[in-house]
């Protein structure tokens, strides 16, 4: 098993937020805006998307190296892909195209030449007439479809089994809340159609190089998810810190923060992140022996990307921040806790910083969906992620071009639109849900 750095540290976030949380369970004052959460079904049905891609997220977090290819670095993700990796085209082919999407010269079994689409190597070898595509594509589809209903079923008959018999005593129905399971339904049903048809068919076609345009969204959801939280977790100890200590004891401490954000927030973020790169780059062309692997030089890209965007994007919580001290800080418990003798640490830790987390949470859901569009723009103008990372942003890149031909390429813009659309979507609308939920004000409206 290879451990990549970016690995090692979506592992160390995800298992601090489940210590977190089993640190949190059964506190009181959470229980109001978690109950919240619960009962919005625009916020569950969006929690249950980001939760599916994060799974995927995982799945293709797991490296090792495959024996017998020249010890090539694959996740979890590229062994269930494997069909989707390893048979690729010559070019671009359309969505379920069983031809080639360009004419060229091709030798027929006379041993003449004619002008024709080629067929391709792949995408619908199975099928002795074009003419049955339609019917097999049907069929192929409503298996996929049957495959999808038996596993949520089983699924739900473990949560019948397992869960809700311990809830024997309780009167309440058993799926009350229903978009969470149609959710459910709808990703399972669609994901073992999508790869069942996957088996026979490119289903959102190839790119220039013949490569799966399907196989390439998915894979780019990893790339996502980690700039998305990779960058908050680098962010967040700077803006906590500095924004509480330049709103907790002012004076010289509250001006040398103050200039250190005014400074970083003059510089232009683009320039900034160029530089960085370019550093990066040099570093890696001059160490080449320490990168000999492909996936290890994409991956210290990237973690020098999420590094660099964390530096540049505490700013804004940092000031929130200090101006929510700011207004703690002349609250009457903290000056009952000053006249106690409180110790200015003790303070800190108990009576200012829980105050603030609700502001930190809703920063950190809606700061994700602006980095995830963050990466598509920088790699579209060849700043991002490297190259030949799988990426929403490099394949919108790629994609500038293909929309210039004559018939036109649309299919791989259209799938990064696609997922990038479905996961920015899903943590937008979690996001206000949660900040609906932790808004202290909202709550006390509530109560009233």
């Amino acid at each position: 098993m290879i451990l990549l750095w970016t690995d090692g540290l979506i592992f160390t976030l995800l298992l601090s937020i489940l210590g977190i949380g089993f640190y949190l369970r059964g506190k009181e004052h959470l229980k109001r805006p978690l109950q919240t959460i619960a009962n919005n079904s625009v916020g569950m049905v969006s929690l249950v998307v980001l939760v599916f891609f994060v799974l995927i997220g995982l799945l293709d977090s797991v490296h090792f190296k495959q024996q017998g290819s020249g010890n090539e670095i694959i996740s979890l993700l590229d062994v269930w892909a494997t069909p989707l990796r390893e048979h690729g085209e010559k070019t671009y082919s359309a969505p379920f195209a069983t031809h080639l999407y360009s004419k060229e010269m091709m030798t027929v079994a006379d041993g003449s030449t004619q002008w024709d689409y080629p067929r391709l190597q792949f995408g619908g070898q199975h099928l002795t007439n074009d003419d049955d595509k339609l019917a097999d594509i049907v069929q192929k589809t409503a298996v996929g479809i049957f495959q999808g209903v038996v596993s949520f079923m089983a699924l739900m008959l473990v949560y019948w089994l397992f869960i809700k018999n311990k809830r024997q005593d309780e009167d309440s129905v058993p799926f009350t809340f229903q978009p969470v399971p149609c959710t459910l339904f709808i990703l399972i049903t669609l994901s073992y159609t999508l790869i069942h048809l996957s088996g026979y068919y490119h289903v959102l076609g190839t790119d220039k190089v013949g490569e799966d345009v399907f196989y390439q969204a998915i894979k780019s959801i990893r790339t996502g998810l980690i700039i998305g939280t990779l960058t908050t977790l680098i962010m967040l100890p700077m803006a906590i810190i500095f924004g509480i200590l330049a709103g907790f004891f002012r004076g010289w401490v509250d001006d040398v923060i103050q200039y250190i954000y005014t400074t970083l927030n003059s510089i232009p973020s683009v320039l900034l992140i160029a530089a960085s790169i370019l550093m990066v780059q040099v570093y890696m062309a001059n160490h080449e022996a320490d990168f000999t692997s492909v996936v290890v030089r994409s991956d210290t890209r990237l973690l020098f990307l999420c590094m660099i965007l964390g530096v540049t994007s505490w700013t804004g919580l940092c000031r929130l921040l200090r101006a929510e001290t700011l207004k703690l800080r002349e609250m009457e418990y903290v000056q009952a806790a000053y006249a106690l003798g409180v110790k200015q640490h003790t303070i800190l830790l108990r009576h200012i910083l829980p105050n603030v987390m609700h502001i930190v949470l809703i920063s950190v859901v809606l700061d994700f969906s602006s980095l995830v569009l963050a990466e598509a723009v920088l790699s579209y103008i060849n700043i991002g992620v490297d190259p030949t990372t799988y990426s929403w942003g490099n394949m919108i890149n790629g994609a500038r071009l293909e929309m210039a031909r004559d018939p036109i390429v649309w299919w791989s813009l259209s799938a990064a639109f696609v997922f990038m659309f479905a996961l920015v979507l899903a943590a937008n609308l979690f996001a206000d849900t949660v900040q609906d939920a932790f808004d202290p004000r909202r709550g006390n409206q509530s109560a009233n």
